[in-house]
């Protein structure tokens, strides 16, 4: 069994998770510390349903995809690598977007959380709900993160199931440890690695994404019968992302260990093409600028403490 497409999935469930835990342990800290433990059964109820809904969302992606599969082959073509791509680059906006986001925003996590928590149990009428909300929001946008990334990457199975599994539980163990038993651990250092290698995921994922948005450009071409694509007559070659910059194919296929391995985690192929290679390195010097950016002066670890 090959569990390296387990990775990933492992990577980003635990980033989110941990994210989501945070916002849960906080607002569990905050209704102890005002004695009001008996809203705990809405925070739970919060996490159940924003899970469900996530996984839901799931299922009717890749029910979405199946219907697309299932139609005229030519069609097909055109449709299924165009979901792919735009799932792929939605993927890629959203992750993106939260790392800097959340790098930028976790010093003043804490007291943003403790504020809106105040006022919702202020109003003992419709407490619980507030409560509700605001852990569901937390959990449904971690978790959709992570269903847009497994769907972008089309790995079906029970591997990716099974690291999707060990990340959530790996988060929800961080979780405890650190507003249960009270377990320092460097959180600031936890998420600037987790960052740096979300990072290389994501690039990854823009190579897959650009593979696909360039066949799928192919494929209406070859439907609508229009000159779209640049005109090369070897056997490798692609739409419109150039020629080839990059063909280890003989040395390290990205089908067999440790290529497969590289291809899960960081997007690795034994075949590059141009434009794949200068989306890559824009995406990595622009992401990366801003996200190390947002390092400067921030302090992750005092958001728990």
């Amino acid at each position: 069994m090959d569990f390296s497409a387990a990775l990933p999935i492992f990577a980003i469930t635990l980033r989110e998770g941990v994210e989501a835990a945070l916002v849960v342990g906080i607002v569990m800290a905050y209704l102890k510390k005002a004695d009001r433990s008996s809203l705990y059964p809405w925070v739970f109820g919060g996490i159940g349903i924003g899970v469900l809904a996530s996984f839901v969302v799931g299922i009717l992606l890749n029910w979405f995809l199946k219907i697309v599969e299932s139609t005229d082959p030519d069609q097909a073509a055109f449709y299924g690598q165009l979901w792919q791509g735009l799932l792929g680059v939605t993927a890629i906006a959203m992750l993106s977007w939260m790392l800097v986001w959340m790098t930028e925003n976790a010093k003043a996590l804490k007291g943003e959380i403790e504020g809106k928590i105040g006022k919702a149990i202020a109003n003992k009428q419709n407490a619980g709900w507030a409560v509700f909300t605001l852990i569901l929001i937390a959990v449904l946008r971690e978790g959709f993160e992570v269903v847009i990334f497994i769907s972008a990457k089309l790995q079906g199975g029970f591997v990716p199931i099974m690291g999707a599994i060990a990340g959530l539980v790996s988060a929800v163990a961080i979780g405890i440890a650190l507003f249960q038993f009270g377990i320092r651990i460097n959180l600031k250092l936890f998420f600037q690695a987790m960052g740096v290698f979300l990072l290389l995921i994501v690039a990854g994922l823009v190579i897959s994404a650009s593979g696909h948005l360039d066949k799928a450009i192919a494929a209406f071409a070859e439907l609508s019968q229009t000159s779209i694509c640049f005109p090369d007559n070897t056997e490798l070659s692609s739409c419109l992302l150039g020629g080839l910059v990059w063909d280890v194919h003989d040395i390290l296929p990205d089908k067999k260990f440790p290529g497969i391995l590289l291809k899960a985690l960081f997007g690795f192929r034994d075949r590059l093409f141009l434009g794949q290679a200068i989306a890559y390195f824009i995406f990595l010097a622009t992401a990366g600028f801003f996200y190390f950016r947002s390092l400067t002066g921030k302090t992750i670890g005092s958001s728990v403490n």
